[in-house]
């Protein structure tokens, strides 16, 4: 997830980074002929990702030349269950080919070695700005239309019911009742019937397209899309539904897994962003199409809802980052049993009704 600078810097790195880290750094400072010490790093932790410890790395360099940086990741504990790491890697790197995001500069065994890109980390109030929402559903469409490797299959319904299944593993029986688990497990097969479509559009979808995992650049304003964790091919709409429920979020406040669902984009929100997603292929769609993408995505929300309602219940039992997963957890179903009647039962009101309610989720 998203990741900023806390001002924490440490001096050397080695209480910090594994060792297989640290010979990877210094072979690479030391093929770096402006590094002043390949040895003298400096080590900043970053805060706000969620899956992983991300570092930055610093190089002093001659005097008059910028610092060199690259970023550093260590894998979090129990994360497997979410994604194939060795799948992600391949992402990584042909996202590498493609000339999207950072390249690999190296792996260890629970971690590895990226390109720090030259960027600012967007905030949670950046997705709400218009010409950046802009720049990002450009971006996206950009993003679906890679040709990556693997089968050009759907892969959101097994993912639902794979996490399902290791949630009710790890949860207590008292959990699960909360949770309502059993009659998740009912509606997973009802909401893939009702959501998949013979002439759905499917794409190579980042899944997780929220504010930390975008980055621009001030003076180009090109658009980046980091972490590629979840990324696979999935329909479209899903994608959208997954970015529009993140401006919910705020990552960084005092209280990160708190969820407002008033600042869900309204619909003349979620129509701009889809009609420039559609038109920056070069031709200008129509009414129909736009609002066909927008109730088809407000729709998705619903699976969207699911995933990472599950996804916090497991990092509750899995990870040790410091952050109310359940609580987190409980927003996102609390909100697909608020707005699942009416978008599965009043399809004609789709784009007005579900998530985009007035509701703020009790914290």
């Amino acid at each position: 997830m998203g990741v900023e600078n806390d001002n924490l810097v440490q001096n050397n790195s080695e209480g910090r980074l594994p060792g297989e880290a640290n010979k990877i750094l210094h072979s690479l400072a030391s093929a770096w002929d402006d590094v002043v010490d390949s040895s003298a790093l400096q080590v900043i932790p970053l805060k706000g990702a969620m899956t992983n410890a991300v570092f930055e790395v610093n190089w002093s360099t001659e005097k008059g030349k910028l610092p060199r940086k690259v970023l550093v990741r260590i894998y979090g504990e129990g994360v497997e269950v979410f994604f194939d790491r060795n799948d992600e890697i391949k992402t990584f790197e042909s996202m590498s080919k493609h000339g999207q995001g950072p390249r690999l500069l190296g792996r260890f065994p629970n971690g590895r070695v990226e390109e720090f890109i030259h960027a600012r980390t967007l905030s949670a109030s950046d997705l709400r700005d218009p010409e950046v929402s802009a720049l990002i559903a450009t971006k996206l469409k950009e993003f679906h239309d890679l040709h990556m490797p693997g089968p050009r299959i759907v892969m959101l319904w097994d993912r639902l019911r794979k996490w399902l299944i290791e949630t009710k593993r790890l949860c207590t029986a008292e959990e699960a009742e909360a949770f309502n688990l059993d009659a998740i497990e009912e509606d997973i097969p009802i909401l893939e019937k009702k959501l998949s479509g013979e002439n759905q559009i499917i794409g190579f979808c980042h899944n997780d397209l929220q504010y930390g995992n975008i980055m621009i650049d001030e003076e180009t304003r090109l658009v980046t899309i980091i972490d590629y964790e979840y990324a696979c091919y999935n329909p479209v709409p899903f994608d959208l539904a997954n970015h529009f429920c993140e401006m919910a979020a705020d990552y960084h406040s005092e209280t990160p897994h708190i969820l407002d669902y008033n600042k869900y984009p309204d619909l003349e929100e979620r129509q701009r962003f889809a009609h420039v997603y559609l038109s920056s292929s070069g031709n200008e769609p129509s009414d129909v199409e736009v609002q066909q993408l927008v109730e088809d995505a407000e729709k998705y929300t619903l699976a969207s809802h699911l995933l990472w309602g599950l996804w916090g219940i497991i990092s509750e039992k899995v990870n040790e980052i410091d952050f109310d997963y359940m609580e987190y957890a409980r927003q996102r179903f609390q909100q697909y049993w608020s707005s699942k009647a009416t978008l599965l039962d009043n399809s004609k009101d789709l784009a007005d009704n579900g998530a985009a309610d007035d509701s703020v989720v009790d914290s």
